[in-house]
Parts: structure tokens; sequence; C-alpha cells
């Protein structure tokens, strides 16, 4: 007898699965190290990374860590208590809000953080206001949650920065999430003081969540400074996650340990989700994180003083550029120039329409890898981490002036 079916199989992938974009980010990147494997000597503007060595002091803690035989089966889902204690200590020291171990999560890196906070707040259909430019994986983990995304643009004649004004405008009924982040990646946007202090009081007033994403918390130039959200506004707390990691401030992103704060019951209902997607960390990778966060902030200031000048390198020489123009950034380590006035020039026997097809012409005639302004929700730019050499990032900008001004009208 026949067994038939129990269903007709239209797809070998999932819908949820097939509609996910791949990281335009790790993709270029990649390419990069196609290209290099392949002995090219190609430039690379795309990952999000810091071009230094982990600190030896946290290399040292790792060593140890792999002789502990403590360290060598399950710990718990949430983290080693001493680094959830360690993570909560550095959090007051840092930004000045106040937290217990147990409102701290530890997970595999940043990404992780924002995906589990996502789950655990969005049900099917709860829209999720995203600032653009974004960072690629926002929407994706939104989406993938049950969540809506809706971006809401700014551009350079606000440096980046959205308003009250904007977000109230594209709020509806179904929103329940506010991603806020400051400093910014893509363009290095940091908000104001006063400028937190009104959306925080928005949100709170509007009942809306807010996800507070502080990665790049140390990495701010100038006369810019980091403010965390529930701390401009302490009454906002009982409805904010902030997500965080080792990965930009002690140069490791290899190493992938982040972690989500919040309320008890959402950082409770994040650890059962963990539990059964990847359990605990990596105990070496803990052990590492703790060193890092217990210890001082020096070499952190060591990579700002050097990103500082890389930044003021890089948008001079951008901003020098017919067709190019960059706004300072005032943190992370990214520029977001807009090439906008190039496109549909005629350059190498092509007309570039879109920030995308420039990109793929930059890499393929200029050997000079960059992230297109697609990615980020914000066609019109280019994404250039100056986290490389100062003799690369020069040689790298001067090859795309070079390419840039062959262009004719």
């Amino acid at each position: 007898m026949a067994i038939r079916p129990a269903a007709t199989v239209t797809s070998r992938i999932s819908r949820r699965a097939g509609a996910i974009a791949p990281s335009a980010t790790l993709a270029v990147d990649a390419a990069y190290k196609a290209l290099q494997a392949a002995g090219e000597h190609v430039i690379g503007f795309a990952a999000g990374e810091p071009d230094f060595a982990t600190p030896e002091p946290i290399v040292r803690a790792a060593q140890a860590a792999c002789a502990d035989p403590a360290l060598h089966h399950y710990t718990p889902t949430a983290g080693l208590p001493a680094l959830r204690a360690a993570i909560a200590a550095k959090t007051m020291r840092d930004s000045g809000l106040s937290v217990e171990p147990a409102q701290v999560l530890v997970t595999n890196g940043g990404k992780q953080a924002v995906a589990n906070t996502f789950a655990v707040l969005c049900d099917r259909g709860d829209e999720v206001l995203v600032p653009a430019p974004y960072w690629t994986t926002y929407p994706e983990s939104i989406a993938l949650a049950g969540g809506v995304p809706v971006p809401v643009p700014a551009d350079e004649r606000t440096g980046f920065r959205v308003s009250v004004e904007d977000l109230e405008a594209a709020t509806t009924e179904r929103t329940k999430v506010l991603l806020f982040v400051s400093p910014s990646n893509p363009t290095g946007a940091v908000y104001p003081r006063p400028e937190i202090e009104a959306i925080g009081h928005w949100a709170l007033e509007r009942g809306i969540w807010v996800v507070t994403d502080e990665i790049y918390e140390h990495l701010v130039y100038g006369d810019a400074e980091h403010h965390s959200m529930p701390v401009v506004v302490p009454e906002l707390s009982d409805r904010c996650v902030v997500v965080n990691g080792v990965a930009k401030t002690y140069a490791m992103t290899g190493w992938r340990v982040g972690w989500m704060i919040g309320p008890a019951d959402v950082v409770s209902a994040a650890t059962n989700l963990q539990s059964h997607e990847t359990s605990n960390v990596a105990n070496v990778s803990q052990a590492a994180a703790l060193a890092a966060v217990s210890g001082d902030l020096s070499a952190v200031a060591e990579m700002r003083a050097a990103f500082d000048r890389r930044r003021r390198t890089i948008v001079a020489m951008l901003d020098a550029i017919d067709g190019v123009r960059c706004v300072e950034p005032d943190g992370a380590f990214y520029a977001f120039p807009s090439v906008k006035g190039l496109l549909g020039r005629e350059l190498r026997g092509v007309r570039p329409e879109t920030s995308a097809e420039l990109a793929r012409l930059c890499i393929g005639e200029a050997k000079v890898a960059v992230v297109p302004g697609e990615a980020f929700g914000a066609p019109g730019y280019f994404r250039m981490s100056y986290a490389l050499g100062d003799a690369d990032l020069v040689e790298g900008v001067e090859r795309l002036g070079s390419l840039f001004a062959e262009a004719r009208p």
C-alpha cells in the first residue's frame, strides 16, 4: 500500500530562512580576501573590526582557562557568574547604569544579543522603528523574530540623526520597539545628550520599548560623548534593553562574546531561548572577556587615538575628490561618504547608476573594497571602515581618487 506524503513540499528551504539577505559586509570582505588569496594587492575598507591584536593580558587569561578543568564542561547558559558580575560592574563604571548580574545574559557575540532581544520582544506583525542608515543585521534579526522593520531615514543634512518628529511620523498602532544606536554603524553619528533625552521621553510617553546598541561606546572623538539612554532617562529602564560586547573595545571580534542587559523577565526569557539554541558561550572566550571587562581601558585609548588620526585623514582625502562628499563621523570607525555626484557618469566604459554598481567597479578596476549604501538602507553612499593601517588607508583612497578622476558626464 502506497504511503501518501502528508503535504506537498514546494520548497527545500523554509520561507523564513529563504528570505534572509546575506550579510553584505561579510560578502564584500569575502570577495576582498578571495582576491588577496589570488595574489592581488587589494585594499579593504569593508570589515568592521579593529586591525589591532587582542591585548596580551586577555590572551593570557584565555590560555590559563584552557588548562582549567572546571571550564572543560557545560557552564550556566546565562554566563559565568563572575563574568555577569563583572559586566554589571563595567556597565556602572563606563555608563553609569546600575544593574544586577541577574539582568545580564552573555551571548555568542553582539549579533546573538540582538537576535535574542528581538526574539523575546517581538510577536508577529510588531513594528520596530529602525533609523536608517542601519547595520545590515538589524532588519534581518527583526524579521526572523516575526517583527516588521520600519526604516526611519536620515541623511547628512541632520548628521544622520533622526528626530522625535521623524520617529512620530513613522509610528503606528503596531509600533512596539525603537532601535537606537549611538555611536552608529555605518555612519559614525553620535547623538548629543539633549536629543537622547528627547527621544527617550518620547518613547516613554508612547509606551515603546527601546533597544539600544552600545558596542561602540568607547569610540567617540573630539567633543562628542557617549550617553546611555537608560541613564539619561532612568524612567525608561523597565522598557529598555542594552546590547554590547567586547568585540570593538578590546579588539576581540573573533572571540564572540556579547551580552544583553534588561529587565529580569526579558533576560530570563532570552536565557531560556539561548538554552535551546547554543547553551553557554565558549568558556575560554568567557574567561578572556572577564579579563577584558575587569581591566582598564588603556588598550582602547591607544586604538581610539589611531582611529581618530585615520578618521581625519580619510574625511579630508574623500572630501577632496570631485563627486564625493563626506560628513566627519563623531564615533565608531566608519566614514560614510556620499558618492551621488559620481552616479550616471561614464567611468571605464560604464555608467554606474547605483552605489552598488560603483562599488563593483571600485573592486574590479581599483582593487579597493567598499560596502555600498544599499546594504544599509541608504543608496548613494559607501561605508568605508578606517580600521586599517595608515599606509593602506591613504593608498586606497588615492586609488579611488585616481579612478573617479576619469569620470565624465
